[in-house]
């Protein structure tokens, strides 16, 4: 199974990719990531996340199903991209890729997911095949997730890039403190 979802941001490129980079931090920026925890980190910068995400079923109400992930990440800082290899779980094997691409009226941001996996039951597995378990994965989780995800960055990013003077930087701005 292949998918990809994707927005446009007017923003740098560079700022939404420094925002996205920053994945510990996403519980603080992105409301439906309940927690980003660290199990490992390699001397390359990758790292061993565990993740948990809350996916909307009733909205309205608050109600929301917790979708929980493994996976070893790393950015690509030259190509603008991030890479996220799940393993354990549901979504072992999946391999997602970020990539932030420049336009005239600021960047697109695609998310691809590539899965393929039987469906972890004895005999149904084998006689659904490698794409039912993917493609309902993808449908109700992955997609809505990401889309959210997209969204929200985009969001965050052209509120930033809004507040950045002309012929500025577009660093995000560093975090300040006040102590009363």
């Amino acid at each position: 199974m292949h998918s990809t979802v994707s927005i446009d941001i007017a923003a740098p490129p560079e700022l939404v990719f420094r925002l996205a980079q920053d994945i510990e931090r996403w519980p603080q920026l992105l409301p439906h990531y309940v927690s980003v925890r660290a199990l490992a980190r390699r001397p390359d910068g990758a790292l061993t996340l565990r993740m948990i995400a809350i996916r909307p079923l009733l909205g309205l109400l608050g109600f929301g199903l917790p979708v929980v992930w493994r996976a070893r990440t790393w950015a690509e800082p030259d190509s603008l991209s991030l890479r996220f290899q799940h393993f354990g779980g549901v979504t072992a094997g999946m391999d997602v890729t970020w990539r932030i691409e420049r336009t005239s009226a600021g960047c697109h941001v695609e998310i691809e997911h590539v899965f393929r996996r039987r469906l972890p039951i004895p005999v149904l597995g084998s006689r659904l095949g490698d794409d039912v378990l993917p493609a309902f994965v993808d449908r109700f989780f992955t997609r809505p997730i990401a889309e959210r995800t997209l969204g929200t960055f985009r969001a965050l990013a052209e509120t930033l890039a809004q507040s950045i003077p002309e012929g500025g930087t577009s660093d995000p701005p560093p975090r300040t403190y006040s102590i009363t």
